[in-house]
This record gives C-alpha cells, structure tokens and sequence, in this order.
C-alpha cells in the first residue's frame, strides 16, 4: 500500500541578518515524510532543528528568513503562500508540540478556552460541540476527569499533563502533520513514555506524520522511522533509524551514537571532537 507524501521540503536555505553580518542558519536541507512516518532531526543546540521546523510553520523569528527552496504539504508548494495562506494552515493542517508545556499556554485563560479558541477558529461548531471535543481528546490521550481538567488554570497543571493536553490540542483538528519539538525535554521519564506512546499512537491510528525534534538520541530511536543528524545548519546523514544507529557513517554521527552507548562507562574522546571541529568537515 503506497503512503501519501505529505511533507516534501527541498533544498531550504535560511539566513539570520544581524547588524554585523548575515548567519546561514540552513544550509540546503531536503527531506520527506509520508502519513503515518516520524522523521526524526537530531543534532547540538544551534545546529538549525528549530529553525528547519519553523520554516515549515512559517513562524521564523525578526531577523531570520527562508531565501530559497520549496516547502510541499500534501502536493501544495507552501513556501511563497501568503500570510493569511499559511496562518490557515497552522492548527488545522500544521500542529505544533512545542518543548516546554508550562510556557505553551495563555494562564489566565481555562483549558476549555484554550480548547474552543482552538476549535472554533478553523470549524464551524458550537461551543458546546467544541466542550465535547476536547472531552474526547483528553480521554484519548489518558487523561481521567476531562471534564474537570476543563476549568482548571494552566498554572494548576503539572508539567506531564500540560503536555498531554497539549497533544490533545494538537490532534483535535486532525492534523496531516505534527511537529513535535524537543516533546519530552521538560517531562520524567515515566511521562516520557507516556508522551512516546500516545505520538505513537496518533501515526498509527489517524496516519499523521511526525516531524521529530530532539537532542535525545534515546527518544529519536524509539520513535522515529528516518533520523537525519544535523550539523552547523546542513544534514551530514540521513538514514533508516536502525541504519544510523547500528552503522553510522559519517564521523559526527559516531561520535553522537558513541555519547548514547557510553554515557555511563567513558567520556567521549574529546580530542577527536575538537579534531573535527578544526578540520569543520560536514
């Protein structure tokens, strides 16, 4: 059975201008994701994770711009959209799982508003069907007393649960594609697993494709189909998950899945990282 393409990103270039100087921020990327696949990107922090996501989301900080390639979701170029264009988009065919739940929500609005906001900004439905809408997606996603979570305040929420109902927020338009950034950075590792799970589920059961962020290798190999490893703003691999993982080839990514398998036994040589920082091969 052929999977349908849903994201197709060619060649994108983004550059950050300060008053000094122009940063390529991102240096030529090309990937895809079918429904119901997870790519995972992986790399340091200032490598360009975000920034890549961002340019699908069209939501790039003052001072950085996309320059160049295409940006395809679901067979429709996106990348010279409008603005109008590309705020549709966002919820209803884009969702964003951002990294740190506690900071993701207005907190003086209730979750049920937070909930019909959502909702009613891109369907046409009561409040009241909205309410019942976001009942069934906590449920989903493992949450008891839905009806109760409605009309708490964010700042009575843990961390856990912040992000659970994030997920449900994210999954309530049915998205074609989910961005899922640094999603468990901010979670133990009981709620990691719980989070993993329920991502795991919604490409299973609704064949929504994941785009994975995340400096935590361990993550990446649970979830993931594809894993790209990403350095000073360009992709030095792309391979199958089990292909990057059990044979990596490039020597950054050695060094990477090095760090994962030895964490607890050795440091990793830090020689031969400055080495290759000197030699600036990517």
């Amino acid at each position: 059975m052929n999977k349908k393409m849903v994201l197709s990103v060619d060649d994108l270039h983004v550059q950050i201008r300060t008053p000094s100087q122009t940063v390529h921020a991102v240096n030529g990327v090309s990937f895809q994701i079918e429904s119901g696949k997870v790519f995972g990107i992986v790399g340091e922090s200032g490598c360009g994770k975000t920034l890549t996501c961002l340019s699908v989301m069209n939501l790039l900080p003052d001072g950085a711009s996309a320059v160049q390639g295409s940006i395809y979701l679901n067979n429709k170029n996106i990348f010279h959209s409008s603005v109008n264009e590309k705020r549709l988009l966002r919820g209803k065919e884009i969702a964003l799982i951002m990294q740190n739940p506690m900071t993701a929500f207005n907190p003086v609005l209730t979750i049920e508003s937070h909930f019909i906001e959502t909702l009613k900004s891109h369907l046409p439905i009561t409040r009241k069907d909205a309410r019942e809408l976001a009942v069934k997606y906590l449920q989903e996603l493992g949450l008891t007393r839905p009806h109760e979570l409605l009309h708490q305040y964010p700042f009575q929420l843990s961390g856990g649960m912040l992000q659970r109902i994030m997920i449900a927020l994210a999954v309530s338009l049915q998205p074609s594609l989910i961005i899922a950034d640094e999603p468990t950075t901010a979670l133990d590792i009981k709620n990691q697993l719980r989070v993993l799970d329920q991502l795991n589920n919604l490409r299973e059961n609704y064949g929504t494709a994941i785009l994975l962020v995340s400096h935590d290798l361990n993550v990446v190999s649970q979830l993931a189909d594809e894993v790209a490893v990403m350095y000073k703003g360009s992709f030095v691999e792309t391979a199958s998950v089990q292909n990057l993982f059990e044979n990596p080839q490039h020597f950054y990514t050695n060094l990477l899945v090095e760090s994962r398998q030895r964490l607890n036994k050795r440091r990793v040589r830090r020689s031969s990282f400055i080495s290759y920082e000197k030699e600036g091969s990517c």
